[in-house]
């Protein structure tokens, strides 16, 4: 087989994943609880995938995009105000019938590093995430988000050293990347990605998205149904 029929059946092979994961997220998502302590974790029962980031770095509008839902993430101009876990049913193909388990599930973390979160807010993060993050046999991988406009803070790396403490697999994904001009996205993206390629549980690769504009969705979809296997 030559080099371009391996190219085309790669692309082949990425539209068919693309197409795949797209079907499972027009299928039918709820929320099912807010646990602002572990005894409040739902079984642990389904595989999930935790998205992580600092206060206004897009996380809600993100995970609306990825379902393709206005209102499934609450969006709030007060960040740092939600101190808990948020887990929402994705069934996949198999319809959310009663009694059936969902395919997976998505857990919307608080965020963290805002400025202004009184030290018992910070703490109860740390003590929740750390917990969480450190007992859930069945969380597949983390996704930390990175705002475009600002690349990785030390916020992110006091994250990421948590995941990597906890061996836990993580994906880095860029936001906001239609607010960024070209030149400068190349710059902080190389920057990530040298940042990354040191990082023991980190994926190499990095998905640049904008839940405003589309871009990145399908291959974030793609990357979060790749993660399940």
């Amino acid at each position: 087989m030559t080099e371009e029929h391996f190219n085309e059946q790669d692309e082949q092979d990425r539209a068919d994943r693309i197409e795949e994961a797209r079907k499972i997220f027009s299928g039918p998502i709820t929320f099912l609880r807010s646990a602002p302590a572990l005894k409040f974790l739902p079984e642990p029962d389904v595989p999930e995938i935790a998205f992580a980031g600092r206060s206004n770095v897009g996380k809600s509008s993100l995970i609306n995009a990825l379902t393709n839902r206005n209102g499934l993430a609450r969006t709030s101009n007060t960040p740092g105000r939600t101190q808990e876990l948020n887990f929402f049913d994705v069934a996949g193909n198999g319809g959310g019938m009663e009694g059936v388990l969902p395919l997976f599930r998505i857990v919307d973390m608080p965020g963290y590093g805002y400025a202004k979160a009184p030290k018992d807010i910070v703490r109860q993060w740390r003590l929740l995430v750390n917990d969480y993050l450190r007992g859930r046999a069945v969380l597949k991988r983390a996704v930390v988000l990175i705002d475009s406009r600002h690349g990785i803070k030390d916020v992110d790396r006091d994250v990421m050293d948590m995941l990597d403490g906890a061996a836990v697999s993580y994906r880095l994904v860029m936001t906001k990347a239609d607010k960024v001009k070209a030149s400068d996205l190349a710059t902080v993206t190389e920057a990530t990605a040298q940042e990354v390629r040191k990082r023991p549980a980190a994926h190499p690769e990095i998905i640049m998205t904008s839940a405003e504009k589309g871009m990145g969705i399908p291959e974030l979809r793609a990357a979060v149904i790749d993660a399940l296997v």
